[in-house]
């Protein structure tokens, strides 16, 4: 699966709140109908944000002159920037391109070159984190079959293709060396559900769905080898945060001596943010979790707390593979 392309001075996406019933494309040449994109989740995953952001400015720079409609421009940089805040890869490309854009004689040419190049580094990022945490599982847990864990969706429809931690399920089931994969549902809006269970069937990969409060038992029955996961954001300590659910994931894993391993491109480290407790964590609000796909579930009128990210603390990870290195925190590494 792709989640993105450039295609005729437009970004196509797939719309992931359609999935798995419908495919649908959703063109994209103003900003605006990005920013909705994104807010609604019709394009999610930390990379494949990133990526979608970069072309949003090069969008932005076919629309406005940076001369004459310099301050059009920067407002839909900011609107961009903004539009998921935990997500550290969707500002810091938005921002990446925008400074590329704002220094060249043709910031059009300039920003989609940029944003083209971005793209890039994405589809490489995610076959070398799959080789690399494809290799790691070789290390830490031997020449064997595995039964592997994991949590809201981190595959291609995350990252353009491949993906994280996904794309490390894919390259083991490549090799070979793949038995099982539990998928977390993934509440409130069911992205194990609706979208790993989906990649995994289209890769061909043998797959359980299982709810997410299932997770930390069923470590501790031993149904799984390992655990898998992304990140939206990693602090400069090693701090992890991640779809809702990781921590309990991790918890879990700890107590049943599982490890637990997180897979993301460098572009998702914040050196910036020292800890896990400076991460800022969004709340989407009740109807997600009052209702299912727009059945309501709850009675009228309950409120309801919908932290969309939680965050895991390092002496939890295992280790965190990205595109460029391997960072074994239970052997002492550090970032």
């Amino acid at each position: 699966m792709r989640s993105l392309n450039w295609v005729d001075g437009g970004l196509e996406l797939v719309d992931q709140t359609r999935l798995p019933q419908q495919r649908e494309t959703l063109r994209v040449t103003d900003t605006r109908t990005l920013v909705a994109a994104i807010k609604r989740l019709s394009v999610r995953g930390a990379p494949a944000l990133g990526v979608a952001g970069a072309y949003g400015v090069a969008i932005a720079a076919q629309n406005h002159n940076l001369g004459s409609d310099a301050d059009s421009f920067e407002r839909e940089v900011t609107e961009l920037a903004c539009a998921r805040p935990t997500a550290v890869n969707l500002a810091r490309m938005v921002h990446r391109v925008a400074d590329v854009a704002r220094r060249a004689d043709n910031p059009a040419a300039a920003a989609l070159a940029e944003a083209h190049r971005v793209e890039g580094e994405e589809l490489a990022a995610s076959v070398a984190m799959g080789r690399a945490g494809a290799d790691l599982a070789d290390q830490i847990l031997g020449d064997r079959k595995l039964k592997v864990m994991t949590i809201c969706n981190t595959g291609g429809l995350a990252a353009v293709e491949r993906g994280t931690a996904l794309a490390v399920v894919q390259e083991l089931h490549e090799r070979g060396r793949l038995d099982n994969v539990l998928a977390l549902e993934t509440r409130p809006l069911l992205q194990g559900a609706r979208l790993t269970i989906f990649e995994l069937a289209e890769m061909g990969a043998p797959h359980q769905l299982i709810v997410d409060s299932a997770g930390p038992f069923l470590l501790a029955q031993k149904a799984a080898d390992l655990v898998v996961v992304g990140a939206d954001r990693i602090a400069a300590n090693g701090d992890t945060a991640n779809k809702i659910g990781t921590y309990s994931l991790a918890l879990g894993a700890a107590r049943s001596g599982v490890p637990f391993v997180v897979v993301a491109p460098e572009s998702t480290i914040d050196t910036d943010t020292a800890t896990g407790d400076s991460i800022e964590i969004e709340d989407r609000g009740s109807s997600e979790v009052v209702s299912i796909r727009g059945q309501q579930v709850a009675p009228e009128a309950t409120s309801a707390l919908n932290p969309a990210f939680d965050v895991t603390p390092v002496d939890l990870i295992t280790a965190l593979v990205t595109d460029h290195r391997v960072v074994q925190f239970s052997a002492g590494d550090s970032i």
